[in-house]
């Protein structure tokens, strides 16, 4: 295997390893799992040692052997806190993006900062998964950890430290700290005195494909690689996955069905976002509109492996028509992020009878992701007549039709899904000049696989039952608050 290009991505469950060849082609691939925790209701956290240790077991698993790899670029994660000490060393776990304690911080910067001025210092209001907040629950919480903190590091980030010993980041993934803006493309002063950031413990915000280091010794200890390898500054999952789906230039779409799902608009110079949508920097050099639903393939499974305890494609098997359920599944397991941002969020099926089947509740799984996919585009207030699919629950073509008629859009696959890791290995061959841009190597190495065109008569039948959908969280919201702790 010679001449690849690698990307590594930094996922929530699994780190993935990825070979590409200047051609787009695949060389290799490799994934290993991570363990997550769960300290208490509503918190998620995992241990960087444990990234780290999952991408020395990937890369290793390859084979690539010395003098293969040209460069190296990270997708990762976005929002987690990585706290490292004066010596670089871990603090305490990371809390992740889909962490939600920080409710009281979040109100607090929301109401009392007052949102139009996050806007206006940072492009984005507060979510409770954004970095921010998380660090001033930090703060109060554990002063004791905070104390000690000198650097503030995204998961990707760390990993690209622990490979070159080099603190950076890249202007996509700091645009989901709450401490960026994202207009400027700079940290932003005024949210860094807000929450107790110094300036001097943020890294350098980088272009995604900029070389920020190259492999040290130990780094090629860890990867069984040779030394001197560069290594680019990556980007944040979304983006990374974006650039792997070919989706640059203002007006493309992409949406990703993976743990979380997310529906990610390119636009044409910056637009603030809102309530509902995330304004960030893209990896192409852009700027997108991003909204994060926190639970998508997963519900799915929680559906078919954690309470039927059966196989997707089992599972797959029972289900009616698209359609035909009579059952709304509301799909908040984590709480939301987009469109509602409501940590107290939960979800939900509506209307089962006595006939509704496991086949029932199982497709209304799949609607219910789709009718959140829905609310978050015309939140975006563009409309898509075409867009890229990817993550785990795109593989299925039963979702991709329930997707493409209830968006009522055109729904394309690549011919290669690898998601974030495929973009981060297109990063690295523009940082390392094998293309003079990254519109260029998506335009070489993305190709387009199946479109899944909406179905009019389910399209119409789809648009009766969202109606119905959309009254359901404001129903229950406050329902959802009283069940607090419950």
């Amino acid at each position: 295997m010679r001449d690849v290009y690698l990307g590594i991505d930094l996922g929530t469950s699994a780190v993935k390893a990825l070979a590409v060849r200047s051609d787009g082609s695949i060389a290799g691939e490799a994934s290993e799992s991570c363990a997550v925790s769960y300290p208490g209701i509503g918190m998620c956290e995992q241990s960087p040692a444990d990234w780290i240790a999952a991408a020395s077991r990937a890369v290793r698993s390859l084979g690539l052997g010395k003098g293969c790899v040209r460069g190296i670029a990270t997708g990762g994660q976005m929002h987690g806190s990585v706290l490292l000490d004066g010596r670089g060393e871990v603090v305490r776990p990371c809390v992740l993006w889909n962490d939600g304690r920080a409710r009281e911080e979040t109100e607090y910067l929301n109401n009392a900062v007052g949102k139009d001025a996050l806007v206006r210092m940072t492009g984005n209001v507060a979510f409770a998964g954004f970095t921010a907040p998380k660090l001033m629950w930090i703060k109060k919480h554990e002063p004791e950890a905070f104390a000690r903190v000198r650097t503030i590091m995204l998961p990707k980030d760390y990993a690209v430290y622990a490979l070159t010993g080099v603190m950076s980041t890249d202007l996509s993934d700091a645009s989901g700290t709450l401490l960026f803006d994202t207009a400027r493309g700079a940290w932003s002063e005024e949210m860094c005195r807000i929450c107790s950031v110094g300036a001097d413990m943020l890294p350098e915000a980088r272009r995604s494909q900029e070389i920020v280091g190259y492999l040290s010794d130990g780094g090629a200890a860890l990867l069984g690689l040779d030394s001197g390898i560069p290594v680019c500054a990556g980007a944040g999952d979304n983006a990374a996955a974006a650039i792997g789906t070919g989706t640059t230039g203002a007006g493309s779409c992409n949406i990703s069905l993976g743990t979380s799902g997310t529906v990610f608009v390119c636009t044409d110079g910056y637009v603030p976002g809102g309530d509902t949508l995330h304004s960030f920097r893209h990896a192409d050099g852009g700027y997108h509109l991003m909204g994060c639903m926190l639970s998508a393939a997963s519900c799915n499974k929680w559906w078919t492996e954690d309470v039927c305890r059966t196989g997707y494609e089992t599972a797959q098997s029972e289900m009616p028509e698209p359609g035909s359920a009579g059952v709304i599944f509301l799909p908040h397991l984590t709480g939301e992020r987009s469109p509602h941002n409501d940590t107290d969020a939960r979800s939900m099926f509506v209307g089962m009878r006595p006939h509704t089947t496991r086949g029932d509740m199982g497709l209304a799984v799949l609607e219910g992701v789709a009718f959140g996919l829905r609310g978050m585009l015309e939140a975006a207030g563009t409309e898509i007549k075409h867009t890229r699919i990817c993550g785990g629950g795109a593989r299925s073509g039963l979702w991709r039709r329930v997707t493409a008629s209830v968006l009522r859009t055109a729904v394309e696959t690549t011919a290669t899904e690898n998601g974030p890791a495929f973009g981060a290995a297109l990063l690295a061959m523009t940082g390392c000049g094998e293309y003079g841009s990254v519109a260029e190597a998506c335009a070489s190495c993305v190709r387009a696989g199946g479109v899944t065109l909406p179905e009019a008569e389910l399209a119409d039948r789809y648009d009766e039952i969202y109606a119905v959908y959309k009254d359901i969280y404001p129903a229950m919201k406050r329902v959802f608050r009283d069940m607090r702790g419950i």
